[in-house]
């Protein structure tokens, strides 16, 4: 069987372990010149680790990454609210987010992909592609040639859904969003997610990747002048702003080409579930092509990526809402929550299992 795998991000680099351990060795395809020295995605859910553990990926990320045990909720400077997530029973799983920086996820994926025998060929583009019937047709920067089946996660403007002809329908909101990837000293929250909550609906939140590396995205234009803690920066890796685009395809690929990830949805950060969405669709579309089952798969994550995408739009409106009266009730309400184990217990399940 000949898979090709377009884009060596989280989703694609996932596709090609899953495959790869299930003896299915992909060609892994992606324009870039190599892999990426930067991060977007942060937090790695509970879902995900579960998922990498049999290729082996869970126990490195685990070991290099930051566990969150806690979020913690700041009105301006001030500290408000600590909400535990180590609270859930043993029997659920992962009682903890891990933060890490993507370059170090796709790493660690790159690395598990090797030791699987396989390798990315990195400056080679995706150009065309031709449905066949028994085959696809695939045009590359390299060459033509042929393959069984080709995975599409060349992210939010797949080449792959364009070539299949599939809309991309949804909105972009009009915020200009920034992100800051830093270094700095003397963080105090370095177990915890933290959101610090300003007025008129401004957001600033801090997540950390390493011991001392932090991520720094908010509703502004300038995430590192509007968090209202002092973050001791020694070096700023990465600034930018970004807008954010909410979108879905109805289908998740046509005969024998599939999408996955960003190619087939995208979504506002609030949540941390735009990555680990993509490393959800890889695995069930890995295991899927083993099985024979693939006529299942547009269905199955076009249900996850809706709760999903519905779900971090619900998380956005209310953390940025600039209605005074709606941030009081979200606040008063996650106050109750604070003083009762039972619904720590329950809101600990949901943020980290969905």
């Amino acid at each position: 069987m000949r898979v090709l795998v377009a884009g060596a991000g989280p989703t694609g680099l996932t596709a090609a372990v899953e495959l790869a351990r299930r003896g299915v060795e992909a060609d892994v395809i992606d324009r870039r010149e190599e892999g990426s020295s930067l991060s977007r995605a942060v937090g790695i859910m509970p879902r995900s680790l579960e998922l990498l553990t049999p290729s082996g990926v869970s126990g490195r990320l685990l070991a290099e990454g930051m566990k969150f045990t806690k979020v913690r909720i700041y009105r301006e400077n001030r500290l408000a609210l600590a909400l535990p997530l180590d609270v859930m029973s043993p029997r659920h799983g992962y009682a903890f987010l891990v933060g890490l920086a993507q370059d170090r996820t796709e790493g660690l994926l790159a690395d598990a992909f090797n030791r699987f025998g396989g390798s990315v060929r990195y400056g080679t583009e995706l150009t065309g592609l031709e449905l066949r019937g028994d085959s696809v047709g695939v045009e590359t920067s390299a060459g033509p040639s042929a393959y069984d089946y080709v995975i599409g996660a060349d992210g939010v403007g797949s080449t792959t859904r364009r070539c299949l002809g599939i809309d991309f329908p949804g909105f972009d909101l009009p915020q200009t969003w920034s992100i800051a990837d830093v270094d700095a000293q003397g963080w105090p929250n370095t177990d915890a997610f933290t959101l610090c909550q300003l007025a008129r609906g401004q957001v600033a939140v801090v997540a950390p990747l390493e011991a001392n590396r932090f991520r720094v995205v908010s509703n502004t234009e300038d995430a590192l002048a509007t968090l209202p803690l002092k973050l001791n920066t020694t070096n700023i890796r990465r600034e930018g702003q970004f807008t954010i685009s909410v979108r879905q395809v109805a289908e998740y690929g046509r005969d024998r080409v599939f999408l996955a990830g960003d190619a087939a949805h995208c979504h506002s950060p609030a949540g941390g579930r735009g990555m680990n969405l993509g490393i959800a669709d890889a695995a069930e579309l890995a295991e899927r092509l083993v099985a024979g089952t693939l006529s299942g798969y547009s269905a199955s994550r076009h249900v996850d990526g809706a709760r999903t995408v519905s779900g971090s739009e619900r998380v956005r409106r209310l953390v940025t809402s600039p209605n005074a009266m709606t941030r009081t009730v979200v606040f008063a309400g996650l106050k109750v929550v604070s003083a009762a184990p039972a619904l720590q217990r329950r809101m600990a399940q949901q943020i980290l299992y969905g």
